[in-house]
Formats: structure tokens, sequence, C-alpha cells
């Protein structure tokens, strides 16, 4: 199967080319970038060099794209561009994952409220919100357009849904901390990244109104059948790459971690990038990093009351373009675990 990058240079971008060029299954046959267009793909990713197949980026003409032989398109855009492209390719018949915020929101108003004007609403009633070990398979022969999770609510969602459906756990006082490496923030030069800013500093950013939590405030009620409102601190970590969560909630009346644990066991038996760690092992982004692996634990804290979660994983991978990949061997008939670790 043919399949192309819209938008292959950038950091999410550039672990897609990775993968999709040692993948078993799919021929990378397109990458594109205005910036770029013309240049041998190994030159703006020095990386690949002798497994390039000779690949030069082309422009990003939505109406080019939509004519070729590919089949498949991962969009790898910023929020607000991707739409746009999104509108073309799905229009054309074309399947498209899209990595971008702009379909991970069923609401319009929602979206609105935090990312402004949507440039493809038409489209938000068939797109499908697919974190493939959380989602009801049935999305495999309904979609032509599938949102992949954001980095932070993936790093949310998996530890915390099956506590919430199995009642372990309350819906009130939820706290969580999050620590992203800087490549979180996309590939861009502005003061705030630079190596002189960011090495040994950590710092909070987006709190109260972080974008994010729009995607997972609605999640958790689709995927528990109630409103759900967290507290979301999201930090900046001085590292690359990865993510670390820390969940803080109470436990519901006679809760208890063996009933944790329990949940995650039968929610997560057949998820081969889900690994459970003993409790009180805390997940730890060292080795999550260049894997599609989610690690997660559980502490339950007597003096509290409250369970303590922590879950860690690879911002561009399991967080990004893995995910995006394992989405496409599902939506493909391959096996789940193609090209990825």
């Amino acid at each position: 199967m043919k399949v192309g990058i819209v938008g292959a240079s950038g950091y999410s971008g550039e672990v897609l080319v990775k993968l999709l060029l040692a993948h078993p299954n799919v021929t990378l046959a397109a990458v594109t970038s205005r910036t770029h267009a013309g240049k041998p793909l190994s030159v703006v990713i020095p990386s690949v060099r002798g497994l390039d197949r000779g690949l030069k980026f082309v422009d990003s003409d939505p109406a080019a794209l939509a004519t070729s032989d590919v089949a498949l398109f991962f969009l790898a855009l910023p929020h607000g561009a991707a739409a746009t492209y999104a509108q073309a390719l799905v229009a054309a018949g074309k399947r498209v994952i899209d990595l971008s915020a702009d379909f991970r929101i069923a609401d319009l108003s929602t979206y609105q409220k935090y990312y402004g004007e949507h440039h493809a609403p038409g489209l938000l009633p068939s797109a499908r919100y697919v974190l493939p070990e959380l989602t009801a398979a049935t999305w495999r022969t309904e979609a032509k357009l599938v949102a992949a999770p954001g980095c932070y609510p993936t790093s949310i969602l998996v530890p915390l849904v099956p506590l919430l459906k199995a009642a372990v756990v309350t819906r009130e006082h939820i706290v969580v901390n999050s620590f992203s490496g800087v490549s979180g923030a996309g590939k861009k030069a502005e003061e705030a990244y630079l190596y002189c800013e960011r090495a040994e500093s950590a710092k909070a950013y987006g709190l109260v109104k972080h974008r994010h939590l729009a995607e997972v405030e609605e999640q958790l009620a689709l995927h528990t059948g109630a409103k759900t409102i967290i507290q979301f601190n999201p930090h900046l970590a001085p590292m690359r790459r990865g993510i670390a969560t820390t969940i803080t909630v109470p436990a519901s009346p006679g809760g208890t971690i063996e009933q944790a644990y329990a949940a995650w066991q039968n929610a997560y038996a057949q998820s081969p990038f889900v690994q459970i760690l003993a409790a009180g092992e805390t997940p730890d982004t060292a080795y999550t990093v260049g894997t599609n692996r989610i690690d997660i634990s559980a502490i339950y804290d007597a003096r509290t009351g409250n369970f303590v979660i922590t879950s860690a994983e690879d911002n561009l991978v399991k967080g990004a373009s893995g995910q995006a990949v394992q989405i496409m061997n599902l939506w493909s008939g391959f096996a789940e675990t193609a090209g990825l670790v």
C-alpha cells in the first residue's frame, strides 16, 4: 500500500518517515513540504541516508495529492492547516490519519473555544477519534478520516479510563501533572525554546486552559458515560522527548489497589503497547523513548485516600507518529505491531 506524509519535515513527520520507510507492509511514496519542495529526503533528514529510496519532497498541494495513487495520507501539520488537506483528500476517497487537533474534538463550539475557527466543520461528524487501546473496533470499517490522539491525552486516558469505568476511583478532585520534552512544542525557532533557555529548567505553562484539556474531558465523558472535570497542569521539562504524567485521584469507597490493577488487566490484556508495572514502580521516560509503549503503574496512599497513578511515553511515538502507524495497521488489517517496537 502506498502512503504519504503531508508535513514530513517536522518532528512528528520525521519520526513517521523513519517508521514508514522500515514498515514491512507499506511503501512511503510521497513526502511534502512547502519549505523543502524539490530537496532530496536524505538532505532534509540525513538520518535516513541510504534508506530513502530516492524520495524527494514535493509541494504541499491538496489538489495534486488528491489525484495521486497514494491510498492513505498522514497529516503531520499544525492545527488549522490540516483541515484543508483533509477536506480535499477525503473527498477524493483517500484514507486520512490526522495528527493535528483539527478533528480530535467532536463538538464544534468546544473546538472554537480552544482553537478558534475550524476550516472544515462539515467533516467533524464523520471523523473518528481513535485511541487504539480504548476505541471500539467498529471504527475500522466505518472511518474515512481518523484523528490520532494528542500526546498528553494518551498519557492520561490510558491509565484513567479503565479505573473510572470500573468505579475504582471518583470523578471529583482529579489532578493531573504532566511533564513534556521540548519537542512537544514542535520544530520552531523561538527564544523560549533555545538550549540556553530550556537546559536545567522546568516550568509550568498553559495552566487552567491548556488546549488538550478539551480533548481529555470530552473523551473521558464519551468513554465513561459521565462528565468528568480534571485539573490539568502541564510542564515543560529539560529533555528532548518523553512525557511523564502523575494523576492524583481519590479512591471510591472500598476501592483497592487490587481492583485498580484488575481493571487494567481486564482492559489491556490484549494490548501489546501497554505495560503495567508493579505498584510503586514508577515509569521512566528513559525506557519508553523510542518505543510505541506506554508504561503505567499505581499506588494507594492510605494517609490521603488517594490513588497516585503514573505513566510514561514518548511524545513523538506513542504520543504521535507511532500511534498513527498503529492506527494504520489496525485500519489496514496488518499486524498491530507491524513496524513498531
